[in-house]
């Protein structure tokens, strides 16, 4: 049984190759948009499924089913198994078939939501959030794979700008559509609703998505493109491991995961937290504050994009140029957000210029900069390491933030209050550091 699994999951066997260049040219302009379309919409949905506890905290609050410090357990459930998901996962990726692998996860996280919109028990939640964390945790480096076994180096940050767009497409659906399942039906749809429609369409991209070009007869995207003449990368188990393991011989390589996991403290804490934020100390209703948290998940996109256009373009695939300006852009929206006035304008602009500045700097620390520096056939692996650093910081931030909002009650009404005032500064601080450390790599050379 085991054995049949394995070979289920087993990268695809290389296929006789093709001679008719046509018909190589056709097939490979043909599968990138293909492959391209699948990992953005595939990953884009697996989102909703990640990130509706994040919508349904006040409810569940108000009613009396969990406490924030309930909340926060099962939040950081999700990150440590997303943390430990996506580092084993990275390594499997290396040598799964990626249409198989990637999808599985999906699937599962889908029906994992359906669970928790089901029940309300405590124990139950962490459980599965845990396990939702480890089977998202495949998406990641999957992803990763598909973009160097389809894109050259030379196209890379375009091409991995454009994925990552994926998931500020899926925050925005999360943070607005599944915000207004909760608001006009109930906690429960906000995952069930979610979890039914990714299983839909991970049911229609299977059909898209591909595995490496060599398993469909083609020859490797570096020789296709006439930018590299090199001799194929092993897929041998015993020499793939052993470069895999090279990874933590890369001081750049931790950097670059501290780097991640202190911005990823940032960007959980305001995807998690937001949310109640604007409603308990701002006063906007959930629509309304879903609607300004999910504004700058839309501009993400853009700002995904044009980070890798910019680092590829002006600066011949340089990374820290551009993540000095975004980093600076970012760390002042924050500044905006939380002490700027009282004013939705004002809140607007500067969820605008966060959501941008922060999607460039995740594409960067949170991978592109690692598979810059990693050999082409461990790319999962160096996503899996990175993203390990990433979701340690963010279940840590789940519970630090969890008990540094104070909450008290009104002694007139018995209303709670919520004060954010110690948590800011931690949230804010840990954007600091992410930037100091991402920039002590301005002199790295990447290579391929």
């Amino acid at each position: 049984m085991y054995v049949k699994i394995l070979n289920f999951f087993k990268a695809g066997s290389d296929q006789p190759p093709l001679v008719d260049e046509n018909q190589i040219n056709k097939k490979y302009s043909k599968y990138r948009k293909e492959v391209l379309a699948s990992i953005i919409v595939l990953y884009g949905f697996g989102y909703t499924c990640r990130l509706a506890l994040s919508v349904v905290k006040k409810p569940l609050i108000d009613n009396g089913i969990f406490s924030i410090i309930d909340l926060g357990l099962v939040g950081s459930a999700y990150f440590y198994g997303y943390a430990l998901g996506k580092f084993i996962n990275g390594f499997l990726a290396d040598y799964a078939n990626i249409k198989k692998f990637f999808t599985f996860g999906l699937i599962i996280s889908g029906a994992i939501n359906i669970s928790m919109g089901l029940n309300q028990s405590l124990p139950l939640w962490i459980v599965f959030w845990f396990l939702n964390g480890w089977v998202q945790g495949i998406g990641a480096p999957s992803c990763a794979i598909a973009l160097t076994n389809w894109f050259s180096p030379k196209e890379r940050g375009w091409y991995y700008g454009l994925w990552s767009t994926a998931h500020s497409i899926g925050e925005g659906l999360t943070f607005i559509v599944t915000a207004a399942l909760v608001d006009y039906l109930s906690w429960h749809a906000g995952f069930i609703g979610p979890g039914i429609s990714l299983i839909l369409i991970t049911a229609v991209g299977y059909r898209f998505l591909q595995d490496s070009p060599s398993s469909l007869g083609l020859p490797s995207i570096s020789v296709w493109k006439k930018e590299i003449d090199i001799k194929k990368l092993s897929n041998n188990f015993s020499e793939v491991l052993k470069n895999q393991l090279k990874i933590i011989k890369y001081p750049s390589i931790w950097i670059l995961g501290l780097a991640s996991s202190t911005m990823y403290i940032t960007r959980y804490a305001i995807n998690s937290w937001g949310i109640l934020y604007l409603q308990e100390a701002r006063g906007y209703s959930l629509i309304e504050a879903g609607g300004l948290v999910g504004l700058n998940t839309f501009t993400g996109i853009i700002g995904c994009i044009a980070y890798g256009f910019i680092s590829d373009k002006y600066f011949n695939a340089r990374r820290p140029p551009v993540t000095l300006m975004f980093g600076v852009a970012e760390i002042i929206s924050l500044f905006l957000i939380f002490f700027g006035p009282q004013s939705t304008f004002i809140l607007t602009i500067a969820f605008i210029i966060y959501g941008f500045t922060l999607s460039g700097l995740l594409a960067v620390l949170g991978g592109l900069f690692a598979i810059d520096i990693a050999p082409k056939n461990i790319s999962g692996a160096a996503m899996g390491f990175i993203g390990l650093f990433s979701y340690i910081g963010a279940g840590i931030q789940e519970k630090i933030s969890s008990v540094l909002i104070k909450t008290s009650q009104s002694d007139l009404t018995l209303e709670t209050i919520y004060n954010f005032d110690s948590v800011i500064i931690f949230w804010i601080s840990a954007s600091i550091v992410s930037f100091f450390l991402a920039l002590s790599l301005w002199n790295y050379k990447t290579k391929d």
